[in-house]
């Protein structure tokens, strides 16, 4: 199932595709509501309120569809023809990423293969959704792209079994983890985080939805890559990550609670380049589907 997130005139919503359409969600629970217990109430209006209360449930959502589908209410709730498609999670509270889990990318940057995941973070704000311009500062260096499978959470996980780190998954999506390399390296020389290089505004596309996890069962072996401009500049498949999701899921968890709406970015394959004003970086990840994002200057 594919849930995003919209706005329109109104405001934001979620949406969930029916075949080919996208249903307002949250205008849909209301109606279901309403025509079940003559009363009105309030519905969802974003995915992080899914998350918050508790009710990102594939079960939930088919139950609200099947109705609207037998009342044949589908034209009342059917998102706005001027519905924007925008980032699934607008400032996820945690964005976990994976640091050189593709053998072959961390070849090509001269570095040893870990012997234990390398996690950094992300910033909440630096988040945007498809089509939207990621924003390279003039006088930085060199920026790359990275394309990444990216892990939603949708159950508090603490200390969980790897055995046990599949029920904790809401779904996935996909981050294109932008880096100022030449500030990282600068940092890393320093021995400083890698937080500044990866989280400047902007620099973290994700999207274009989230496809929930019973869509994508696991093992979760998906092929994955990024073109600049139309040329395929990586291609790699998920089955070639070092430290698996369920494994990463876990050890995180030994030490920083993982809650609903947290995103893991699960590291990227080798082929990273940069980007300049004026490219279009597209990312596709098999079952997903695609992310573009134009790239300008400030």
């Amino acid at each position: 199932m594919h849930v995003a997130q919209f706005e329109d005139r109104s405001g934001p919503f979620v949406g969930i595709r029916e075949g080919k359409k996208w249903i307002n969600y949250g205008k849909a629970e209301r109606v279901m509501y309403m025509l079940r217990h003559g009363v009105v109430a309030a519905g969802t209006e974003t995915i992080e309120d899914l998350f918050a209360r508790g009710l990102f449930e594939p079960a939930l959502f088919r139950e609200v569809l099947g109705y609207i589908r037998r009342e044949r209410l589908e034209r009342f709730v059917s998102a706005s023809r001027d519905a924007r498609l925008v980032a699934p999670l607008r400032s996820p509270r945690k964005i976990i990423a994976l640091g050189l889990n593709y053998a072959l990318h961390a070849k090509e940057g001269a570095l040893p293969v870990p012997d234990e995941p390398i996690i950094f973070m992300k910033a909440g704000s630096s988040v945007i959704g498809p089509d939207e311009p990621v924003r390279l500062p003039r006088g930085m260096g060199r920026m790359d792209h990275e394309v990444e499978l990216a892990v939603v959470i949708g159950r508090k996980a603490v200390a969980v079994r790897e055995k046990d780190a599949w029920g904790h998954v809401a779904g996935y999506t996909i981050c294109n983890d932008i880096s100022a390399r030449d500030i990282q390296t600068a940092d890393l020389g320093k021995k400083h985080p890698w937080f500044r290089s990866k989280s400047f505004d902007t620099f973290t596309p994700l999207g274009p939805w989230i496809v929930t996890a019973d869509e994508i069962r696991p093992p979760v072996h998906l092929d994955l890559e990024c073109r600049v401009n139309g040329r395929i500049r990586q291609k790699a498949n998920t089955r070639d990550l070092i430290f698996g999701i369920a494994e990463v899921i876990s050890w995180i968890s030994r030490t920083i609670t993982l809650d609903p709406g947290d995103v893991i970015s699960t590291g990227t394959p080798e082929g990273i380049g940069p980007v300049k004003g004026g490219d279009l970086i597209d990312c596709r990840i098999q079952g997903i589907g695609e992310l573009r994002n134009p790239v300008r200057w400030r």
